[in-house]
C-alpha cells in the first residue's frame, strides 16, 4: 500500500516539476495523472498491484476529499454571491455548449452509422 501511495504521489511530484520548468498554465496534478496515464500505459499493472490497490483504498474513500473542497466553497461564500450573476450565466453557457456539442456528436455518429448500414455488401 505504501509503495502504491509513493507511486501516485511520486507522479504527482514529477507533474509538479514538470509544470514549473516548463511554465505551462496547467495545474501539476492534473500533469501529474497525464505523468501516471503514460507510466500505466507503459507498464500496465496487475490487477492486485501495489499501485491499484492504493488507488482503489483512495477511491473508495473519495467522499473525503471534497471536504477541503466545502470549507472553501464556505469561506468565501459572500464572494460567491457578490458573483452570482456571472458565475450562473457561465454555468448554464457551458452546460448548453456540452450540451449542443454532444448532441451534434450524436447527430454524426448516428449518420455515419445509418450510412455504413445502408451501405450494401
Amino acid at each position: 500500500m505504501i509503495v502504491g501511495l509513493l507511486v501516485l504521489l511520486a507522479c504527482q511530484l514529477a507533474g509538479e516539476f514538470v509544470v514549473r520548468l516548463i511554465g505551462v498554465p496547467l495545474p501539476g496534478p492534473v500533469a501529474g495523472m497525464v505523468i501516471l496515464l503514460v507510466f500505466l500505459t507503459l507498464r500496465e499493472p496487475a490487477v492486485g498491484s501495489r499501485t491499484v490497490r492504493a488507488a482503489e483504498v483512495l477511491l473508495r474513500h473519495l467522499q473525503l476529499f471534497f471536504v477541503p473542497a466545502g470549507v472553501g466553497v464556505v469561506q468565501y461564500l459572500s464572494l460567491i454571491a457578490a458573483s452570482a450573476v456571472p458565475l450562473v450565466a457561465g454555468l448554464f453557457l457551458s452546460w448548453f455548449a456540452a450540451l449542443a456539442t454532444t448532441a451534434a456528436v450524436a447527430g454524426v455518429l448516428a449518420a455515419a452509422s445509418a450510412r455504413r448500414r445502408s451501405v450494401p455488401r
